[in-house]
């Protein structure tokens, strides 16, 4: 027998023989295997602001939505590395880790390739909710810092011309559907200044839900009386539709007057103390209360 090192010397055969035969001790599964292995996996690098859950890059393909892909997970029809997902928190970087739904490979587009912006903004009365107006009148755009009226931001909504208050302004145009959506439904809280009495009975009628004078139906609004002023009140409330003027119109089907509107509250987002006609960005924090918001 000869010996090399105090080694037998083995041939390719022997050698592979004795691979394949250390795998099945370890219970493992060779990677020759034609069918993928169920685990939860750690992605290559899935953590980190490049790491996103496979829903939102599913979503950002186009495969389909947040929600339908999390089903697609639970149904072990997605694959990351080679390995079958079935939890759908777990995290992937696009661009490096290899994603394929039903056999087919889902082409990512890395997570670094677009930035949004997302602004809250105090508007002022008197001020248009447009990028630009025909008319020449001050528009939300205008009284952008410098540094952003370059991008091509645009207000999510609009509040009246002589309305004020919390306006978000955005470029991300997947958000801007879904909060202006009416499917969705997510509420906005305003406080108005009202001339006239309100009574126990105007209230009950917008809590059940009423009728404009125009025909128009209008779903069940919270509304409170939170303070009592010289010949009138201030309210509160708030509304799961978009249906143009839609305070003014039910005040005045009350004979109420408005004296001021402001909008304090969009879904998780709070206007609080910033001044009117300033902006600030949102918290990353906000951004991601806006996204579960809208199931996004």
């Amino acid at each position: 027998m000869n010996k090399r090192s105090g080694h037998e010397k083995r041939s390719p055969h022997q050698r592979n023989a004795a691979q394949k035969k250390s795998v099945r001790r370890a219970g493992k599964t060779p990677e020759t295997s034609s069918h993928p292995r169920s685990t939860s996996p750690v992605a290559s690098n899935g953590s980190g602001d490049s790491a996103v859950r496979i829903n939102k890059a599913l979503a950002d393909a186009g495969i389909c939505s947040r929600r339908a892909a999390d089903e697609l997970i639970l149904q072990g029809a997605v694959v990351v590395n080679g390995d079958v997902v079935r939890t759908p928190g777990v995290k992937i970087v696009p661009g490096q880790d290899q994603l394929a739904v039903n056999g087919k490979v889902v082409t990512l587009q890395a997570a670094t390739a677009k930035t949004y912006t997302y602004l809250l903004m105090h508007k002022p009365v008197e001020v248009v909710t447009t990028a630009s107006d025909p008319e020449g009148r001050t528009t939300v755009i205008d009284l952008l810092p410098a540094r952003y009226k370059k991008m091509r931001l645009f207000p999510v909504g609009r509040l009246d011309f002589f309305s004020e208050g919390l306006l978000l302004l955005t470029d991300d145009g997947a958000l801007t559907h879904r909060l202006t959506h009416p499917s969705w439904h997510l509420p906005k809280t305003y406080t108005i200044r009202v001339r006239g009495d309100v009574t126990q009975d105007a209230l009950r009628v917008m809590r059940e839900g009423m009728t404009l004078a125009e025909g128009e139906k209008l779903a069940p609004v919270q509304v409170e009386v939170v303070k009592s002023i010289p010949q009138g009140a201030v309210l509160e409330m708030t509304l799961i539709q978009g249906i143009n003027r839609q305070i003014r119109r039910m005040c005045r089907d009350f004979g109420l007057v408005v004296l001021s509107l402001r909008r304090i509250q969009q879904g998780p987002i709070l206007l609080d103390d910033l001044e009117k006609g300033a902006v600030r960005s949102l918290s990353r924090s906000e951004v991601a209360a806006l996204y579960k918001a809208v199931d996004l």
